[in-house]
C-alpha cells in the first residue's frame, strides 16, 4: 500500500538550497531529496538500498518496505498518529541531509 506524504516548507527550502547549490531545477532536486530521505529511513528500519516511489508536485507517494510499514504501524498504535504522519515526520527529520554548508559554488554559476 502506498503511503502519500506532501512536504513542507522546510523540506522545500532544503530542495531549493540543494538545486542551487547543484545547479538543477527544483522539480528535479525534489525527487533527489524524497530519494535521499527514503533511502535514509529505509536503510535504517529494513536495510534496503533501493526505495519505490514518485514526487507530483508536493506530494511524495512511497511503496514502504513490509519492515517499514510495521515499524510505522507500531509507532502509529503508540502515538495515535497516522502512518502518513509519522512518515513525514521521519522525512523531515532527514530534510537537511546532504547539504554542505561549505558548498562552493563554481564561478560560472548563477547569483543566489
Amino acid at each position: 500500500m502506498t503511503i502519500a506524504v506532501d512536504v513542507d516548507d522546510r523540506f522545500l527550502d532544503a530542495v531549493g538550497e540543494f538545486a542551487d547549490a547543484r545547479m538543477m531545477d527544483e522539480e528535479e532536486a525534489l525527487a533527489v531529496k524524497a530519494e535521499q530521505a527514503l533511502l535514509e529511513i529505509e536503510h535504517l528500519v529494513s536495510g534496503a538500498t533501493e526505495v519505490a516511489f514518485s514526487v507530483d508536485g508536493r506530494t511524495i507517494r512511497h511503496e514502504p518496505s513490509d519492515e517499514l510499514r510495521a515499524f510505522l504501524g507500531a509507532q502509529a498504535a503508540e502515538t495515535g498518529l497516522g502512518e502518513d504522519e509519522l512518515l513525514k515526520l521521519h522525512v523531515d527529520l532527514f530534510a537537511r541531509t546532504f547539504l554542505d554548508d561549505d558548498t562552493v559554488r563554481p564561478s560560472n554559476a548563477p547569483p543566489k
